[in-house]
């Protein structure tokens, strides 16, 4: 089975990168979807937090993620503390994902992740790929997408970290300077198709 780790900035087009790992019939698991199924249905995880941060729940007993999130904005110190607990669990779930589409036969499986560079899960990659796009391009994607502002997108962008960092962490690199949205998923599956050749060479 192989393995591609794929991460970027948000409006770069990593959506469309994976659309074509998901036509070449491979499997992508996207840490944020994970991570927010654990917050729902992991009770060793709800339990870690309000140990952590104190009484989380709602009315409906769920973990109220936009208490959690207005109490860690503007500590980093409680921001990183949250960033660990959530990172242990996502990491520990990927882990059992991936044995899983390991045992169904799966060939290839991609794991999306904002910050994968930082995480553990980059060890378990053959090869990751980071996908990034001129700002002002990113900046149009997620107004489009979202139905922000042009300011907060702005600032959603500036907020993140710089090309380089992606760039100089990853494998490879998809730049997504593209006339539309087919053109970058051709490149990205040729991409995709020569590291998958390379593997199983």
């Amino acid at each position: 089975m192989t393995i591609i780790g794929i991460t970027g900035p948000t409006g770069a087009g990593k959506t469309t990168a994976l659309g074509e790992v998901e036509k070449l019939g491979g499997a992508v698991i996207d840490c944020d979807a994970v991570y927010h199924d654990l917050l729902e249905s992991d009770t060793a995880l709800q339990n870690r937090l309000e140990s952590a941060f104190g009484p989380l729940r709602d009315e409906s007993g769920a973990i109220d993620r936009k208490k959690l999130g207005s109490m860690v904005f503007g500590d980093s110190e409680k921001l990183e503390q949250l960033n660990a607990i959530a990172q242990t669990a996502t990491v520990e779930r990927v882990r059992q994902l991936l044995e899983e589409y390991r045992e169904k036969g799966t060939g290839l499986v991609a794991i999306d992740a904002i910050s994968l560079l930082e995480s553990p899960l980059a060890q378990l990659c053959h090869a990751t790929i980071a996908v990034i796009a001129p700002p002002e391009v990113r900046v149009r994607r997620i107004m489009a997408r979202e139905g922000i502002s042009e300011d907060y997108a702005w600032s959603r962008v500036k907020a993140q970290k710089r090309d380089d960092y992606f760039i100089q962490g990853c494998d490879y690199t998809l730049n997504n300077n593209c006339a539309g949205p087919e053109e970058f998923a051709l490149q990205a599956r040729t991409l995709l198709e020569s590291i998958l050749h390379k593997h199983i060479q």
